[in-house]
């Protein structure tokens, strides 16, 4: 009796052991890089899908903040290669790489009230059906596409037309087409150009300007290198997350699941976030830099701008049958979000 007692006693051990082993086995490091630091957007939203899988499962995250592992160019090649799981990058910079995420970054289409917006990136037929496999065609799986403040633009003189910008250099997003041609429909001299350079090129006046949201003019100091902040009303600075395709085709049906879940839990957190961020931002400014200007261009010098930013819409969608349908969806997506936040 004693003995059968012990051998099952013993089997019991071994078999805890084993399932221990395979257990572990089947936990894994992910790498997830990003293009900010881990304060911003696109770390808040990093951290919350971090805590989401750990929290979990056995897996765990480790995060590289921007500038950790080179530039966002650097880190698509990496990600697209299979070294990096996951990759948390603006959609300014993608237009390079999958030209549909230039959508994203065409002026005046996206809307500045923050209801619609929420509405928008939840509910979009555009983000949710149409891009999914455009990503996939480039060795990705979106997961999450969030707005994160929308765009100011700060310079070393106000400017309340197209023509106060003729001829002055304006940084954009290296990687996006859209970008070059919007600051150059709106007058200016657009100079693509890595966020690692910026600081210096205003420093040193290469540039006579900028777009950001205020919670990136804020907290690395933008608003101490120039003289004015612009609220053209133009559009909102937006990021994705997505997944090495490759990685997660091959995760059981478990973790797919898991990443998914973390994804909507993370994209939940930004949403609530982001608004805030953006307050924040330009509260600190008010009190931290008084004497620096902020203007929100009226309706009526908005006009001029508005005009000129149908030809660069009218570009996009001319580029291929792709950018056309994804632009009219999301127009129909927009219009819908506008009606259901009234």
């Amino acid at each position: 009796m004693k003995t059968s007692l012990y051998l099952k006693t013993v089997k019991l051990l071994v078999a805890s052991f084993l399932l221990m082993i395979a257990t572990n086995l089947h936990a894994e490091e992910w790498k997830y890089a990003m293009g900010e630091g881990e304060t911003d957007p696109q770390g808040i939203y990093a951290t919350a899908f971090k805590d989401f899988i750990e929290e979990n499962s056995r897996h765990t995250i480790k995060i590289y903040p921007v500038g950790s592992l080179g530039e966002e160019t650097d880190m698509m090649e990496q990600t697209k290669a299979g070294i990096l799981q996951f990759l948390g990058q603006s959609t300014g910079y993608m237009g390079g790489t999958i030209p549909e995420m230039d959508l994203f970054t065409l002026p005046y289409v996206m809307p500045t009230d923050t209801k619609q917006l929420d509405y928008f990136f939840k509910n979009s037929k555009a983000i949710n059906e149409m891009l999914p496999p455009i990503f996939n065609d480039h060795g990705l799986e979106l997961l999450s596409i969030f707005p994160e403040g929308e765009m100011a633009v700060t310079t070393f003189e106000p400017f309340h037309s197209p023509a106060d910008l003729a001829g002055k250099k304006m940084r954009v997003m290296p990687g996006s087409p859209i970008l070059v041609e919007t600051y150059k429909s709106f007058g200016a001299s657009p100079v693509p150009m890595t966020w690692g350079d910026l600081i210096g090129a205003l420093k040193t006046n290469m540039v006579d300007g900028q777009e950001n949201p205020t919670v990136w003019i804020e907290a690395y100091d933008l608003d101490h290198l120039t003289k004015v902040l612009t609220y053209t009303g133009h559009g909102h600075f937006n990021a994705s997350a997505s997944a090495n395709k490759a990685f997660f085709d091959a995760l059981s049906e478990r973790d797919k699941k898991l990443v998914r879940a973390a994804a909507d839990h993370a994209h939940q957190v930004i949403l609530e976030e982001a608004e805030k961020l953006d307050a924040y931002g330009i509260g600190r400014i008010v009190r931290t830099n008084p004497d620096y200007k902020i203007v929100t261009l009226t309706e009526k010098e908005r006009a001029p701008f508005k005009k000129a930013a149908t030809a660069v819409q009218a570009s996009f969608a001319s580029k291929s049958d792709s950018n056309k349908k994804l632009l009219d969806q999301m127009m129909a997506d927009l219009k819908e979000a506008e009606a259901k936040t009234k």
